[in-house]
């Protein structure tokens, strides 16, 4: 299955939520500029296999924020 730009920028958008919820400031700001900077290095990425690894790969990091303390 395809990934469609509804679900990819739904995932853009928890993952900044999340990522926003960090205590520290240190460790917040971080978690903020490598999820911006992952999706700008990936805009142009084209390659529904490769779209779709990187959509499943930003998943797991999701599901690895939500389980931080």
């Amino acid at each position: 299955m395809a990934a469609s730009t509804a679900q990819v920028l739904s995932l853009y958008r928890k993952l900044m939520k999340e990522s926003n919820k960090f205590p520290s400031y240190n460790y917040r700001t971080y978690a903020l500029r490598r999820v911006q900077d992952a999706f700008r290095a990936n805009r142009s990425v084209e390659d529904p296999k490769m779209v779709e690894q990187l959509l499943n790969q930003g998943r797991d990091n999701l599901d690895m924020i939500r389980r931080l303390p």
